[in-house]
């Protein structure tokens, strides 16, 4: 059994977070000790790094609790795991786009800058007057 700083070692997630995760229902409940604190099962580790490793990829909860949901019946087939994954992906491929549009506009604005002062500033120009950016972003 651990306690929840333990716990907390174990998988690099703050405590907060263990709490949080047990009241989405992503952890359950732990036992408690004659004193009152909690105590964790070896699975509850287990689980907590899967949760963790998922939110370090940017999965979100839901998508998440989906995962594990399939993960306790390991005889199904892994279609579903594969489309939860396959949808984040196609979200993180559309946000590098985005970043990459506004790594460009930025280089651009930053790049046609030459001035010595702030009222002749392109950066500051282009900022006040969406006009001036080159593509949308």
């Amino acid at each position: 059994m651990l306690s929840i700083g333990a716990l907390a070692k174990a998988t690099g997630v703050k405590v907060p977070t263990i709490r949080y995760y047990e009241q989405q229902g992503l952890i359950a409940p732990p036992v408690r000790s004659e004193g009152n604190q909690r105590r964790y099962e070896p699975a509850a580790r287990e689980r907590l790094s899967f949760i963790r490793h998922a939110r370090d990829l940017g999965l979100p909860l839901e998508a998440i609790r989906e995962l594990l949901e399939l993960s306790e019946t390991p005889e199904m087939p892994c279609v579903d795991a594969h489309r939860i994954a396959g949808a984040h992906l196609g979200e993180v491929r559309a946000r590098i786009a985005r970043l990459r549009k506004l790594e460009a506009e930025l280089e651009r604005i930053t790049s046609a800058c030459d001035a010595d002062t702030v009222g002749d500033c392109h950066v500051i120009h282009a900022l006040a007057d969406h006009s001036q950016c080159e593509s949308e972003h």
